[in-house]
């Protein structure tokens, strides 16, 4: 039998955990940074093409200019490594888990990734399209528009850092069914309410207008409607494992 831990042997693994997951990042930087550049003009592509002809981004700051590229760059290493680091923590705690809640966690983490992933895409290729020829559109008459590259790369970060948030409603919901916070069918009682608050976050999240709105609103729609599935399934697996020990004992 192996020798029970220490309060000091844990912090020691979480502290490598911890560098594991930063050195991730860095080596992810390290391979992207000589294309720092290319990246940030490929972030800024859906605002270039909704500019009017003959305007362009500027930067106010100094450093603006080297800085911003490379902080993009940099915020893209983590997200690229989001699954090595989800593994450390996974590796940190696995040993503390039951193999009924192993068998959980695991593709949690996964599809975690993956749902932040297509969060970050439905914003850049779905939302951003139409959200800054609409922005474009009603600037007052007689305004140049000429974004800083600065504000420009934290309004965009901002914004994909809350679709891949959002995007991991399935998994919150799982884990709610899981935990016997709430019940699928307690859920399925509240769609109507759940449908209200979805285009209401699409209305604060997007552009005012109906189109972005629904954009944002049905794929949360749909995704509560898969983590109910999902959570049913869960649960269902965890009364027949409880029968299971019951009978056991």
């Amino acid at each position: 039998m192996t020798e029970p831990q220490t309060l000091f042997d844990h912090l020691l693994e979480l502290r490598n955990r911890l560098l594991r997951s930063v050195i991730s990042v860095l080596v992810v930087f390290l391979c992207l940074a000589y294309f720092a550049q290319d990246l940030y003009g490929l972030m800024s592509a859906p605002l270039m093409a909704a500019l009017p002809e003959g305007t362009q981004m500027i930067a106010t700051e100094v450093a603006s200019p080297f800085f911003a590229p490379y902080k993009l760059t940099l915020v893209l290493s983590f997200f690229i490594a989001i699954p090595y680091v989800l593994y450390q923590v996974w590796a940190f705690i696995a040993p503390g888990l039951y193999a009924n809640e192993k068998k959980l966690i695991a593709p949690l983490m996964i599809s975690s990734s993956l749902l932040f992933y297509a969060g970050i895409a439905f914003a850049y290729f779905v939302i951003f399209p139409l959200a800054f020829p609409f922005f474009v559109g009603v600037a007052p008459e007689g305004v140049v528009i000429n974004t800083d590259i600065n504000s420009y790369l934290n309004f965009v970060l901002k914004l994909f850092f809350a679709f891949g948030i959002s995007f991991q409603i399935p998994i919150a919901i799982v884990l709610l069914c899981w935990t016997g916070f709430t019940e699928p069918q307690s859920l399925r009682e509240k769609r109507p309410y759940i449908i209200v608050g979805a285009f209401v976050v699409g209305m604060l999240m997007t552009p005012p207008d109906p189109i972005s709105q629904t954009l944002l609103a049905v794929p949360m729609w749909l995704l509560f409607e898969l983590g109910v599935v999902l959570g049913g399934l869960y649960a269902k697996s965890n009364e027949e494992q409880n029968q299971k020990d019951q009978t056991t004992i």
